[in-house]
């Protein structure tokens, strides 16, 4: 293809960051919707057994980990690395 019939690209998107990264930045979510769901639901759940509060619990921050900060964190490692490059 010459220049001229080339199709305008837009950004290249950041590479996939390595194994170690994704897993530091999942620790990182983890470990704060864990602390921010423990301050604001433990008290409601306090009487629960065990399992039942682990359920509740783990069933508020999975979602919230998966599909809202690990997505966001690695936007906003991506959006850093572009303004270094």
């Amino acid at each position: 293809m010459t220049t001229a019939t080339r199709p305008a690209t837009a950004a290249q998107p950041a590479a996939l960051p390595s194994v170690h990264m994704r897993a530091l930045l999942t620790w990182i979510a983890v470990f704060a919707a864990l602390t921010v769901v423990q301050l604001l639901v433990g008290p409601y759940v306090k009487g629960f057994p065990m399992l039942l509060r682990t359920l509740v619990i783990t069933g508020i921050v999975v979602p919230a980990v998966v599909y809202a900060l690990v997505p966001n964190l690695l936007k906003a490692r991506a959006a850093v690395l572009r303004r270094r490059g």
